[in-house]
């Protein structure tokens, strides 16, 4: 089994990313909802984008944003990948690929079997699922939470779809679960910060090992 591509989250500060980046990341995400402890404004989105400078693939986390948000977004920081964390649709997520003409990765909470087989929905309009543990009722963020799902509702998961595992990741569980789901990506945030939005560079060399020695 080949080693899982990696996503690091919530990257808030230069050295954040330049951690991430010398641990090998191919991806990095800002995060662009306000509520987030980890949300960047489109001027530090442009500040790092333009010190990322194409050395890893950057991924915008937006959640029911509108059109204007994620095109201030996509040119200050010259995103590469769009990710919704929302109740967006799949016409939604293939009326954004269009307009802007990037990867849509479409993020879904999973509690239950039923979660599981919505993917299917998403066929032709997400390039890639982020299966997630689903966020408590009345929670402020949809993800970011530490909060692990049962890893088991996706046995036997064949969808059309490239799919990645997201959803209380860390340094000592990363290579468990790739080696249980077969996943093609690993998402982590909360996993990797010493304190909500702090990242921390051990952790993030830690969980690039990890992953990569499953």
């Amino acid at each position: 089994m080949p080693a899982p591509a990696i996503k690091i989250c919530g990257i808030n500060t230069s050295a954040a990313l330049d951690a991430a980046i010398a641990a090998r990341a191919e991806y990095t995400g800002l995060v662009f909802f306000p509520p987030s402890p980890r949300y960047v404004t489109i001027r530090d989105a442009a500040q790092l984008g333009a010190r990322n400078a194409g050395r890893s693939r950057l991924v915008g986390l937006f959640v029911n944003a509108d059109d204007a948000t994620i095109g201030d977004a996509v040119a200050a920081a010259k995103l590469d990948v769009l990710q919704l964390h929302g109740q967006e649709t799949p016409e939604r997520a293939a009326l954004l690929k269009a307009q802007f003409g990037l990867p849509v990765w479409k993020a879904l909470s999973v509690a239950s079997p039923a979660d599981v087989a919505d993917a299917t929905r998403y066929a032709g309009a997400a390039d890639l699922l982020l299966f997630d543990a689903k966020a408590p009722k009345g929670a402020a963020l949809p993800g970011g939470l530490g909060l692990v799902f049962d890893w088991g509702l996706l046995d036997g998961y064949r969808g059309p779809t490239a799919w990645g595992l997201a959803g209380g990741l860390g340094p000592d569980n990363v290579a468990d679960a790739v080696r249980r789901t077969g996943a093609g990506l690993v998402d982590v945030s909360s996993g990797v910060e010493s304190a909500p939005g702090v990242k921390d560079e051990s952790l993030i060399r830690a969980f690039c090992r990890a992953a990569r020695s499953a």
